[in-house]
């Protein structure tokens, strides 16, 4: 039978790549660690780590565990998380977010949640993501409220996915700009601008654009924070691009649709693969539902378009 320490201990190898470097994150000596990885070999009957001068190679055998060790470790932490709330007595729901979502999605279906289960002991995180998904996968938090843009979810690795909505992005142009009277925009022809950046992944998609369309992107401010940067944009730094839901501009600046294909966030709902907890379900449930109905109450960006500067 394989022993669970000994693959959280091929884990951190893995991560680390020497026997010196996982024994430092795992608080054992790197004979501890080498002779954990042999007890593996013995039980298992192959070889899982070949070393080197240039540190540990796992074999094939070595992988395939990694993999499993990753489903595993994730599981028991989820079902310790779960046990510990059971021990708390009130029962408890942890959900993550990003923080646009928490702001125009949640809030609704957390209303219609709490009237529904005033019970239930919530906690709310902010997260993007990268940090959301794995909080998810050990049992941090009991579902997360995430994005992905085109690609597979980000370390979604056996988290189940709920689609909820696609986000299309927006140009967001200071008061006077040569293009907000357009009815829609290539980011190609704001490349004499300067831009104002909301978040990594929307530099991201950027980046990956100027360099196809052959023109280098300037940047004149980089922010976490959409409404951060839309402040701005509004006070003539630069332009940028900006979710539907996170649309919020200055008085005087103006929203312009980007040409198709337009690129979108796909928004849904993360959990474990597994039949999530009663309340996590209901929460899920009611995120479908806000949307269903409408969504959030965000400003129409075809009223917006082209707005010139107020008197």
């Amino acid at each position: 039978m394989i022993d669970v320490h000994r693959l959280r201990v091929l884990r951190a190898v893995a991560d680390h790549g020497s026997f010196n470097r996982a024994a430092a994150a795992l608080r054992l000596t790197p004979s501890a660690v080498s002779q954990h990885i042999a007890a593996l070999e013995r039980g298992l009957g192959h070889p899982v780590a070949e070393r080197s001068t240039r540190g540990v190679t796992l074999t094939e055998a070595g992988r395939l565990l990694v993999e499993t060790a990753e489903t595993v470790t994730a599981e028991l932490d989820r079902v310790r998380a779960r046990i510990d709330r059971l021990a708390a007595g009130r029962p408890r729901l942890t959900v993550a977010t990003f923080t646009s979502g928490g702001r125009h999605l949640l809030p609704g279906a957390l209303a219609s949640f709490v009237r529904t289960h005033p019970e239930v002991e919530l906690t709310v995180l902010e997260a993007e993501p990268e940090a959301s998904l794995p909080m998810v996968r050990s049992g941090a938090a009991d579902l997360a409220l995430a994005y992905h843009f085109d690609g597979p979810l980000p370390s979604g690795t056996g988290l189940s996915w709920l689609p909820l909505l696609e986000d299309p992005l927006y140009a967001v142009l200071p008061a006077g700009h040569r293009l907000a009277e357009r009815a829609e925009v290539e980011p190609a022809e704001l490349a004499a601008d300067r831009w104002v950046l909301g978040c990594l992944k929307t530099e991201a998609f950027l980046r990956r654009y100027a360099d196809r369309a052959g023109f280098e992107l300037r940047i004149a401010a980089s922010t976490t924070d959409y409404f951060f940067a839309q402040t701005l944009v509004g006070a003539g730094v630069g332009v940028a691009l900006v979710p539907h839901i996170a649309l919020a501009p200055p008085a005087g600046s103006a929203v312009v649709p980007l040409a198709p294909p337009r690129p979108a966030r796909h928004l849904g709902v993360a959990a474990p693969p597994r039949a999530p907890q009663p309340y996590a379900q209901a929460l899920a449930d009611a995120l479908r539902a806000s949307v269903g109905d409408g969504g959030p109450r965000t400003r129409d960006p075809e009223r917006m378009r082209g707005r010139g500067p107020r008197g």
